[in-house]
């Protein structure tokens, strides 16, 4: 595909360009990871601990489902947060709305970790886990997107897929501190893990949160979003009937977020599925030792560094789509032979079929769904649709996957089911590749969506 100039490459060729573009760079990486470090801790502790602190009297298989579906509370909340703060920050700019995300997100975790248990306050210890969980949702449903338009925009056409990766390398950089912190904490008496040592991740959280917001203070507006806000504030100020016209096709030409809506399936499905139910299988089923998962997680998110940045390479050499396509035919051949390694239950052959699986899921389609996601929409639209896409997306996928692979479990009594289900997340990111456009190369700057 033909590659333009835009606003984004003249920007990077100018000194004060090229500071701006750092600082956005860092921010959308601290910000991911932030994110990233609080859901794979919620993830971590909904696999291992939450069962019994806040769900004691159920038998082992219902309490991890129950503590999944709290899990899966915060993608409710994903879309409402999505389409609030996408709105405005179509409209106002990405900056000050992902300096409001993120202070949300830390404010939530950080009393996560001081909800008192089922023993101490009874059903209220549930409640409050859920409440705090909507609210860490909310904030969430706009911090990915926001930080993925930022950079998309930011970054020079050529290389926008290995640029928007770091989105991805930011998501693989909080599981990677939420691992390895988990990893510090299960190593104490287990007693002391559940009564209190489990909660000083989710506390600690507040000072990444509030370093965060620090940084983002300082960065300023992505150019494409400068160049475009003049003439979005007319049309929303000077000439109603285009207005109202404008909002008539955002939901009319739909093509480009049903695209997004299955390109995000297949890749949150399996995702959450790698590094969220297979975690809890292998603890709570397999009954391995707590350390071998979380070792797991921390040995792929090392691996990540490499897989992301080579996925985002791939994706500007070869194209979005067949990049994906690639990962996604992976993901579907990974699923069954997945789950007949795991019940080996030989812990060296655990770890590295969980390092495969988040390579394939959680790291390399991530890294090259951020370019993509970003070059499907136009201008005026495009944190507002993409967010909302992402997360509708992720409400059919990702926030379900590990509540329905243990309603599964729970149900059929082994695995094949589940496998079945993963090869079917991954099948849908498959077969959308071959509807979706390839947009390597797009000018940000085009106000139509891509389709």
């Amino acid at each position: 595909m033909l590659q333009t100039k835009s606003i984004a490459d003249e920007n990077f060729q100018t000194p004060q360009g090229k500071k701006a573009f750092k600082k956005a760079v860092f921010s959308c990486w601290l910000g991911t990871a932030m994110e990233y470090a609080d859901f794979a801790l919620y993830g971590l502790a909904a696999a291992t601990v939450f069962s019994e602190v806040f769900f004691p009297e159920q038998t082992p298989v219902i309490a991890l489902l129950l503590s999944f579906v709290t899990y899966g509370i915060d993608f409710i909340a994903r879309p409402i947060g999505a389409l609030f703060f996408g709105y405005l920050g179509d409209k106002y700019g990405r900056k000050n709305v992902l300096m409001s995300t993120i202070a949300l997100m830390g404010i939530s975790t950080t009393l996560i970790g001081f909800i008192p248990s089922y023993a101490v306050i009874g059903i209220w210890a549930p409640i409050c886990l859920v409440i705090l969980r909507f609210m860490q949702g909310f904030g969430a449903g706009a911090e990915l997107s926001g930080g993925t338009v930022m950079l998309g925009e930011y970054a020079p056409s050529k290389h926008r897929g290995l640029i928007s990766s770091i989105i991805a390398l930011g998501s693989n950089s909080g599981t990677l501190l939420a691992a390895f912190v988990w990893l510090l904490v299960t190593s104490m008496d287990d007693a002391s893990f559940k009564e209190w040592g489990w909660r000083i991740p989710f506390i600690g959280s507040i000072f990444i949160a509030l370093f965060a917001v620090y940084m983002r203070l300082n960065v300023k507006e992505t150019p494409v979003f400068e160049k475009q806000k003049e003439l979005m504030l007319k049309i929303r100020h000077e000439n109603e009937a285009h207005m109202k016209k404008d909002e008539r096709t955002f939901w009319q030409k739909s093509r480009a977020f049903w695209t997004m809506v299955g390109i995000r399936i297949g890749e949150n499905g399996p995702s959450y599925l790698a590094q969220g139910f297979i975690v809890g299988y292998v603890t709570k089923i397999l009954l391995l030792d707590k350390s071998v998962a979380t070792t797991a997680v921390v040995i792929a998110s090392l691996v990540g560094f490499l897989v992301i940045p080579l996925a985002g390479y791939l994706s500007d050499k070869f194209g979005r789509r067949i990049t994906y396509r690639t990962f996604c035919l992976l993901l579907m051949l990974y699923a069954f032979p997945a789950f007949m390694l795991l019940d080996s239950k030989n812990e060296i052959i655990v770890i590295l079929t969980i390092i495969v699986g988040m390579s394939l899921a959680s790291l390399g389609i991530f890294g090259v769904q951020a370019a993509w996601g970003v070059e499907l929409f136009g201008a005026k639209n495009r944190y507002t649709k993409m967010a909302l896409a992402k997360e509708f997306g992720s409400i059919l996928s990702g926030g379900t996957a590990p509540m329905i692979a243990s309603a599964l479990l729970a149900y059929y009594g082994t695995w094949w089911p589940i496998a079945l289900y993963f090869v079917i997340t991954a099948g849908i990111g498959f077969i959308t590749t071959f509807f979706a456009p390839e947009t390597r190369g797009r000018d940000l700057n085009l106000i139509e969506d891509a389709i």
